[in-house]
């Protein structure tokens, strides 16, 4: 197991950043100087562009932090499962095939617990190459003045904030009420080198999300009215790289967090006004899918190659403990993960997601005879999820390359009727009825008469729309709800009411962190803890 010295270590080099296939595992401690930071974009200007590849490499590698013993350990995919599994709406056996059981159990929690160390280091790794990126080509904040070095640039941005995001959301309680509680440190390419001989102490929630707008300001001013884009850099699979769009989305989910309403529902407009598809149709999520970068409604992504060691692992990867189609833990072992009975209990019939998971004998409406009998093989049950299609649609592969949804464009809807709502209900509630009936359920009415009845209508909406994308535990928090297992049909041991305050469900920062940060101690980790009491149903 790696050490928790991740924000502490020297300024990794960018010349370790190479391209997707090829990216270092646990990028080195070397450093270059403002010389070599000139030569590496004036003379060689391709490497930018494998820095940047190599960052969106970094968010799905197998055995990064923990090592290849370890087979929930495939980066931000991984921390989907992890956080979706820590909250209501998802749950799988209690067997020692789910690798996700600490999370379910919510025993993850502790100062020493694997998860912790996968949300830290996952983050702590991603900000520290975009620093790189960031340092070379912006020494001291002075921004390039080539168009694709400023396109580089903004993704670099991008993906810190993002890392930033999953990191205040996870070790402090969300931002309204908590603005000036403690968050994590901001390590930038500013203060590094300053962090990795002093440490670097814990900054506020308003700071850390201060940082976040300020690195999302950044990327849209390198990016807007720039002639270079997604598509002129890559030729396939372009929406791996952020797009205008994208950051606009990003940062309307930054503001609905921060409740600012207004922002918020102004950058979903924007970015659905900056983005060239469209939400898949009825039809389109009728079968299972959700599995190229290539759909319409996809924002943002992490494109897969079949060559990725992430694949050629077999069974380390999401498909496998996701994909109730594909070869792997879901499927092979039983691991297979579970919609909670309330919450599949609350999909109107009408509704063609709920045919993304299996109904009470075992069937769904969107799937052909082949994936039915497939899953009646291998014992499927009630409440498994057929949302997620296999790899290139083919059954029982053990290929398992799909991409990873980041962003769709559904979201930016969702927002917008929760932001308007927020001021106005009955515009709120015209959005989502509007996009509801077009591209969900024809039938879907809405009769909230408050801003609060309608947030709870479009959080029902989200928590099926993005099951399994990693969203469900972040609402959660963000809402303030208690969280509520009773009757969802939970394993026994998991069977939890938790409320809201509980400071179980956050993150305690990983011990190895604090022995390695002078700045930080054993008194910051007054949240986190082991699991709670099982709730014993009559």
């Amino acid at each position: 197991m790696k050490i928790h010295k991740i924000i502490l270590a020297a300024t990794v080099s960018v010349m370790t950043l190479t391209g997707c296939n090829d990216l270092d595992q646990q990028p080195n401690g070397s450093t270059i100087t403002s010389t070599q930071k000139e030569n590496v974009i004036t003379v060689d200007p391709e490497k930018a562009s494998a820095s940047v590849t190599g960052l969106a490499s970094q968010l799905y590698l197998f055995g990064q932090i923990m090592g290849t013993g370890y087979h929930n350990d495939f980066g931000y995919p991984g921390l989907f499962l992890n956080t979706d599994m820590r909250g209501m709406d998802m749950y799988s056996t209690a067997s020692g095939y789910n690798w996700f059981y600490s999370a379910e159990a919510l025993s993850d929690g502790l100062q020493t617990s694997m998860n912790t160390s996968l949300m830290w280091e996952n983050n702590y790794y991603l900000i520290r190459s975009a620093n790189a990126v960031i340092g070379t080509m912006a020494p001291e904040e002075v921004m390039p003045t080539a168009d694709e070095n400023k396109f580089y640039l903004a993704q670099a941005y991008v993906f810190r904030a993002y890392a930033y995001f999953w990191l205040v959301q996870s070790y402090q309680f969300t931002y309204a009420g908590h603005e000036s509680e403690p968050a994590v440190p901001i390590i930038t390419d500013l203060n590094s080198d300053e962090a990795a001989i002093n440490g670097c102490a814990r900054s506020t929630v308003a700071e850390v999300y201060a940082q976040i707008h300020k690195d999302l300001a950044n990327a849209i001013s390198l990016m807007e009215g720039n002639p270079v884009t997604c598509e002129t850099v890559l030729d396939s699979k372009a929406n791996r790289f952020a797009s205008v769009a994208t950051v606009y989305g990003l940062r309307a989910r930054v503001n609905l967090v921060m409740n600012k309403w207004a922002d918020a529902a102004s950058d979903a407009q924007t970015a659905i006004a900056n983005f060239s598809g469209r939400p898949a149709t009825i039809q389109e999520v009728s079968v299972p899918t959700f599995i190229s970068c290539d759909d319409s409604n996809w924002m943002w992504g992490i494109a897969t190659a079949e060559t990725d060691r992430v694949v050629t692992t077999g069974i380390c990867n999401f498909p496998s403990h996701m994909g109730s189609l594909s070869y792997g833990y879901a499927s092979l072992v039983g691991a297979w993960k579970w919609i909670s009975q309330t919450l599949y209990d609350q999909i109107p019939s009408t509704d063609v997601r709920k045919g993304w998971w299996l109904d009470e004998a075992a069937t769904s409406v969107n799937l052909t005879a082949a994936q039915q009998a497939y899953l009646d093989e291998y014992g499927a049950s009630a409440g498994v999820q057929v949302k997620f299609a296999p790899y290139n649609g083919v059954l029982d592969t053990s290929t398992n390359a799909s991409d990873i949804p980041l962003m769709r464009v559904e979201e930016m809807y969702y927002i917008l009727a929760e932001a308007q709502g927020m001021t106005s209900v009955s515009t709120g509630v015209q959005t989502l009825v509007d996009f509801v009936t077009t591209y969900r359920d024809p039938s879907y009415t809405c009769s909230a008469t408050s801003a609060e009845e309608l947030q709870d209508a479009i959080w029902l909406q989200r928590r099926i729309e993005f099951w399994g994308e990693g969203f469900s535990y972040f609402d959660m928090l963000r809402l303030k709800k208690d969280l509520n297992r009773i009757g969802g049909g939970w394993p026994a041991d998991f069977n939890y009411y938790v409320e809201a305050t509980d400071p179980v469900l956050i993150y305690a920062i990983p011990k190895d962190e604090i022995t390695s940060n002078a700045q930080i101690s054993e008194a910051d980790n007054t949240l986190g803890g082991g699991m709670p009491t099982p709730i014993v149903e009559e």
